[in-house]
């Protein structure tokens, strides 16, 4: 039977730190460090420098999973790059990781798929290459998540309480086809359209004419609350918690297991506290969930591909291991997947 493994995992973060004392003595933020790590559990986060951009940081990590995948860069069949941070609006920022990759050159000018979900890319993403290997259409799918928030927030005290959340990186994994009995055995997905901009960015509002609000000379000027990412904390939370435990236990049904059954619990990094708030819910044990978002906040699309890197290089991660990836986002939007790792 064709089954889709997880043949190779990357990660990348800039070098430069970011600490929550670097927020108030750097950037001028009215915050401390434990108000920072009070409510979210973030210590510190890494910012990409001037002129690096989402495919930059995503070649790094690229690199790193068809390395530690065991095959060259011509052996691609397909790119699926998740992002909410794009090098430009358009065009995604597939291609570019594409050219970066090197296989342009090489005349491998594979299909390049973006995939815009947020927190949820990579688990749509993961949906996606699921189904592409076991049906057969392709071998090797190059997924990535990469970010790079730092160029889009309000680092002030009036855009803090979002500002201090998110960080720069980028993760990958390789999708091969295998005959192997492991793999992605399923992924849940869904959405709720009713609270699409409870988290939101609209900064490109294409109702607008002209989108940007322009002056005499033509240049754009955007009012902070469309320039920047705007967000109710308290009702995000709320629904992260019911979507991704709702959204565990549909992938736990499907493949007929139990808590016990699940040897690792991979949630996206988006709060410390909700996913701490998750594990108590479904009493399941703590020694059982990973989390960086203490050293890298939250890098969106590269969260869940990132711990699994992480994973794999402690050790932490083995072969045989059953694995629930889980997230919630912006959209609204959630997924989960059980994978025999």
């Amino acid at each position: 039977m064709r089954n889709a493994i997880i043949s190779g995992t990357g990660f990348y973060v800039p070098p430069r730190v970011v600490t929550n004392d670097d927020l108030r003595e750097v950037y001028g933020i009215d915050t401390t460090h434990d108000w920072i790590v009070q409510r979210t559990g973030i210590e510190e986060r890494h910012y990409a420098d001037e002129g690096v951009g989402c495919a930059d940081l995503a070649l790094q990590a690229s690199e790193q999973a068809i390395k530690n995948a065991g095959i060259e860069k011509k052996d691609l069949d397909l790119i699926v790059l998740c992002s909410l941070s794009p090098d430009y609006h358009f065009p995604g920022s597939g291609v570019l990781l594409q050219q970066k990759l090197g296989l342009c050159e090489m005349g491998r000018f594979v299909p390049a798929l973006d995939i815009r979900n947020q927190c949820s890319g990579f688990l749509y993403g993961l949906s996606v290459a699921n189904g592409l290997v076991r049906s057969g259409t392709y071998n090797n799918v190059l997924l990535v998540g990469s970010e790079v928030h730092s160029s889009a927030l309000d680092l002030s005290t009036r855009g803090r309480t979002v500002a201090s959340l998110f960080g720069d990186g980028a993760g990958a994994v390789v999708v091969t086809a295998s005959e192997e009995n492991r793999g992605i055995r399923t992924v849940y997905l869904g959405a709720d359209g009713r609270f699409a901009t409870v988290l939101s960015q609209k900064i490109w509002d294409i109702s607008k004419k002209p989108f940007i609000p322009q002056n005499a000379e033509g240049v754009g000027q955007a009012a902070p609350e469309m320039m920047f990412a705007n967000m109710d904390g308290k009702l995000v939370f709320r629904h992260a918690v019911e979507r991704m435990i709702g959204s565990l236990m549909q992938v736990m049904q499907s493949e007929k297991i139990t808590l016990k059954d699940i040897d690792l619990f991979v949630f996206h990094q988006a709060n410390l506290r909700i996913n701490q708030y998750i594990q108590q819910q479904i009493g399941a044990p703590e020694e059982k969930f990973v989390s960086n978002i203490q050293r890298y906040g939250n890098t969106t699309a590269a969260t869940i591909p990132g711990l699994l890197h992480e994973g794999v290089q402690t050790g932490r991660l083995k072969p045989g291991m059953k694995v629930a990836a889980v997230a919630f986002g912006s959209g609204f939007t959630w997924g989960a997947s059980i994978i025999d790792w």
